[in-house]
């Protein structure tokens, strides 16, 4: 009952784009259709794509989102769109080394989202860079476990 998913990814160092790469992978061998978008030139016109969305974004900085996502994030903060029709997961990924602004990225996109009428599908998916957990292998089970939970609820919608 797999469906699409758009994976937006925020990055600097690459990090985020290859836990969004191997995501992209494994729920495609699930038999989702997965689409991976890098945040550059981004404009809000992305969320008239069919499916669900899942924000994959390194902190970088102070707290903020990365470089390649901040015009984005931007725009979206000005434009303020309503989004009450996108549902969407998050992947923040940070170093709790920097423990007041852990994961910034990932969370200013969900409260922005969230603000903007978006709905959030479950928990969100936190990954430290300062664990011996790798973020790959980290994201990559939360997002089949996210993804069954997409599944459950078409289930649940179609009985």
């Amino acid at each position: 009952m797999a469906g699409t998913i758009n994976i937006l990814v925020g990055t600097m160092t690459g990090t985020a784009e290859i836990v969004a790469e191997d995501i992209q992978e494994a729920l495609g061998e699930e038999g989702w259709t997965v689409e991976l978008i890098l945040m550059d030139d981004l404009e809000e016109s992305v969320f008239a794509r069919t499916g669900t969305f899942l924000i994959c974004s390194s902190t970088y900085g102070q707290g903020d989102v990365p470089d390649n996502a901040m015009g984005f994030y931007e725009a979206l903060k000005k434009s303020r769109p309503d989004l009450g029709y996108v549902r969407y997961g998050v992947i923040a990924l940070g170093d709790s080394t920097y423990h007041d602004t852990f994961s910034f990225g990932g969370k200013r996109f969900d409260e922005l989202l969230t603000e903007l009428g978006a709905q959030r599908i479950g928990e969100s998916c936190v990954h430290d860079a300062s664990s011996d957990e790798v973020a790959e292998e980290i994201g990559v089970a939360w997002a089949k476990a996210w993804a069954g939970r997409l599944d459950e609820e078409k289930a649940d919608a179609a009985d």
